[in-house]
């Protein structure tokens, strides 16, 4: 897949993040070369955070975020402070840019310790390093770096306009993973100039380490399949999506079969029937959209693996086994209960809209009872889970592998079962095990089938 048909949700999530009038917006600028963020000296000028795909060099595939300054101020400061804390949830790689001649405040080293918690590689990087007196940091060289930013090597006290010396960064003190081998110590001031270009190759560089993409082994749905296998994807025609569009799991699904050297078979849910006795061929595995499960399970031979998108993408995404665990819980949803329903993308919601009328209106008559229903979507999560009884998440196609972690740890730690789409839908149906046969592992977690009733 080339750089620019690589999914948001699978690029590296690189985040600027500091106080108001720091420079963020300036350095993302200078980083990319380009003016994607609006900048002017008025603080407080971003005030929602601003995500771009894009490719960086040497890194490659990229998502760019600027975020409102973590220092605003008031009741509408504190949601803007919030949003920046949540771009966390789902940043690959931080950059904390520091006012240079300002040094760090309090709020610099609180944000510091946060991104160490999460395990964030991080550049912190002293903006406006023209504005210092010490020879050392002004720009030197063609390509406008000075001793100061040689890795390795010493680092001087910036001198400011006051004769006034400022002390080491405190708190800044732990070493951070640099390079993936060899750590750095983020007292190592990385002094940069947007306005100059000091130090902004050496910031590129930096990310490019630290955003350095691990192999990954896994994959959707290719290492289920070997050369020349079918897989037939079924597909119902989706009021909600583009007109003349896949959606983006059923793309990703197709390129994935495609990698393994397979064959990808595309039907509508009305015509699966018709299309597996005209095959010629026994499909190795039918993929179905989770809305159709009932009778696509009805019209697929015992003998051909079952699945769906939604489930592909909690494997795919790292919590297939917590999902399927958490589905259970619906056992226990009764009257007035509270269940966090999560759509992962924003898009206009239709009159039979999965997440918010398909979906609760199963529950209802899987469970006979009246539960309350709460919707969130995009990127708002709430941090405390401890009301509800049940979350069910969509399959997360738009979220970054970070964010949905982040999403299940917060479940798990305040003892609440979370589940997906697919999977709760699979269980109410009573086939999950036969829509999970494809994973030994978790066909053997949830046990046979058995439905209610």
């Amino acid at each position: 897949m080339g750089m620019n048909d690589t999914p948001s949700a699978d690029r590296v999530h690189i985040g600027f993040f500091g106080k108001r009038n720091a420079g963020k917006s300036s350095v993302l600028n200078a980083v990319t070369g380009q003016d994607l963020a609006v900048v002017s000296d008025v603080r407080g000028t971003t005030t929602d955070p601003v995500s771009k795909a894009m490719e960086l060099l040497p890194l490659g595939p990229v998502v760019m975020i600027d975020t409102p300054g973590i220092d605003d101020e008031g009741e509408l400061g504190a949601l803007r402070v919030k949003k920046s804390y949540q771009t966390l949830n789902k940043t690959d790689v931080a950059v904390l840019v520091v006012d240079a001649a300002a040094g760090p405040g309090p709020e610099d080293l609180e944000l510091f310790g946060r991104i160490r918690q999460k395990q964030i590689p991080v550049v912190v990087a002293y903006n406006k390093a023209d504005t210092l007196k010490s020879a050392a940091n002004q720009p030197g060289g063609s390509g406008g770096e000075s001793a100061a930013n040689q890795p390795g090597g010493s680092v001087p006290e910036p001198t400011l306009e006051p004769a006034e010396q400022k002390a080491p960064v405190p708190g800044l003190s732990a070493p951070q993973p640099w390079g993936g081998s060899q750590p750095w110590d983020a007292t190592q001031p990385l002094y940069i100039s947007a306005r100059t270009g000091q130090g902004i190759a050496e910031l590129k560089e930096r990310l490019a380490q630290l955003g350095k993409p691990q192999e990954n082994s896994r994959r959707i749905v290719a290492d289920l399949l070997e050369p020349m296998d079918l897989a037939v994807l079924v597909v119902p025609i989706d009021s909600a999506a583009p007109k003349g569009r896949l959606i983006l799991p059923q793309q990703q699904t197709i390129r994935d079969v495609l990698e393994a050297s397979a064959v990808a078979v595309v039907v509508k849910d009305t015509e699966l029937k018709e299309t597996l006795s005209g095959l010629g061929k026994k499909p190795k595995l039918v993929i179905t959209d989770s809305q159709a499960f009932a009778r696509v399970s009805r019209e697929t031979p015992e003998d051909v693996l079952l699945t769906s998108f939604s489930i592909l993408f909690a494997r795919y995404k790292g919590n297939l086994a917590a999902a399927a665990a958490g589905a259970r819980a619906v056992e226990q949803v009764g009257d007035g209960d509270p269940v966090l329903i999560c759509e992962g993308c924003t898009h206009h919601r239709q009159c039979e809209d999965i997440g918010t009328v398909k979906l609760p209106r199963w529950i209802r008559e899987y469970t006979g009872a009246e539960p309350e229903f709460v919707f969130t979507s995009g990127t708002a999560f709430p941090d405390d889970l401890s009301p509800y009884r049940l979350v069910v998440h969509c399959g997360a196609c738009m979220l970054n592998e970070r964010e949905m972690k982040y999403r299940l740890k917060c479940a798990q730690d305040q003892g609440v079962p979370m589940t997906n789409y697919g999977i709760l839908i699979a269980y109410m149906q009573g086939i999950l095990q036969r829509s999970v046969q494809a994973f030994p592992d978790i066909a053997a977690l949830v046990g046979p089938d058995a439905r209610r009733g």
